[in-house]
């Protein structure tokens, strides 16, 4: 808790890696590679799945959505972080802090809910193949994208104007580089009981919950992919559902321990280079782990380029 005496604050000083000294330059620079990276492939996997026909399955269609939401919760975080990295003095408005949180937790939760989609539709479709058709169609994706997006849009609203009610007081200092709910939530000159209880209950319900609901979907997966008879066919089954996984372990894996751990919020350090995991890191895996061991979207990218690139 905050300072209960005090000028009202109007903005926030967001130390993020001042403490970092030199490092901060080669910091700038890997951070905005990655971001670049991040843009241009979750773009390029939004785009062929808009375009080829080939890849218009269920699966496909969650994960062109997922790379749109990785696209807006990067560029959330990294741009202000990148103008912060460069500055003596970086502060970030009171309006311009709610703002970012409430897209932060409007993003991040939206990720979390469609992750758990794509693992739903390979259970369905590795699992119950002759019902895929019946469980997956149409109206039962565009119903659980729209729940994500729902999902995330409630969670941002109401972790937003709680906090944001508050009254802050003296304290403007968030060990921090961005406007995370934890750190923001100890700055308030008032009790917090209640905002940090509304964390712990949302870090369960979408970020813990759907992470056991993954490894269930992947222990039938499992199971399934052992009572296959052909070699190749296990081996067709890993090579599509791993990739997922990795994705998955990375970023609920990170996710859980800075939201969940017993020291979570009480090392900063350790909290930053957690997040910078989750925020910065695992965005630019996706388009990797789609794309360098699928076959579809790598035939998919062939006939782009010849399309374009080559038919002249």
């Amino acid at each position: 808790m905050g300072g209960g005496n005090g000028t009202a604050v109007t903005e926030f000083v967001l130390l993020g890696f001042s403490g970092f000294g030199s490092l901060q330059g080669p910091l700038f620079w890997g951070v905005l590679c990655i971001y670049l990276v991040t843009l241009l492939g979750n773009s390029l996997i939004t785009l062929l799945t808009l375009v080829d026909p080939a890849l218009n399955s269920p699966m496909y269609f969650f994960l062109r959505h997922f790379s749109m939401v990785e696209i807006l919760y990067t560029t959330t975080i990294v741009p202000r972080m990148l103008a912060d990295l460069l500055s003596s003095c970086p502060t970030i408005p009171l309006a311009s802090c709610f703002t970012q949180l409430y897209f932060f937790a409007l993003f991040g939760i939206t990720e979390c809910c469609l992750l758990t989609a794509m693992a739903y539709d390979r259970y369905a479709a590795i699992c119950r193949p002759l019902h895929y058709t019946t469980l997956m169609n149409q109206g039962a994706c565009r119903s659980m994208v729209g729940a994500s997006y729902l999902m995330g849009i409630i969670t941002g609203i109401t972790h937003s104007i709680f906090i944001f009610t508050l009254p802050f007081h003296g304290a403007n200092t968030i060990h921090h580089f961005l406007c995370d709910i934890l750190p923001v939530l100890r700055l308030a000159s008032a009790s917090t009981f209640w905002g940090e209880v509304g964390n712990l209950a949302v870090t369960i319900a979408f970020i813990l919950t759907p992470f056991s609901l993954i490894i269930a979907s992947y222990a039938c997966i499992l199971a399934t992919i052992l009572g296959v008879a052909s070699s190749q066919g296990r081996q067709k089954v890993f090579s599509t559902c791993s990739s997922h996984l990795f994705v998955v372990m990375l970023f609920f894996g990170t996710g859980t321990v800075a939201y969940m751990g017993p020291w979570a919020g009480s090392s900063p350090d350790a909290d930053q280079i957690l997040a910078l995991c989750y925020t910065v890191v695992t965005p630019m895996f996706n388009p990797f782990v789609y794309t360098l061991r699928n076959k579809e979207v790598t035939g998919a990218m062939r006939r782009l380029m010849k399309r374009y690139l080559w038919s002249t």
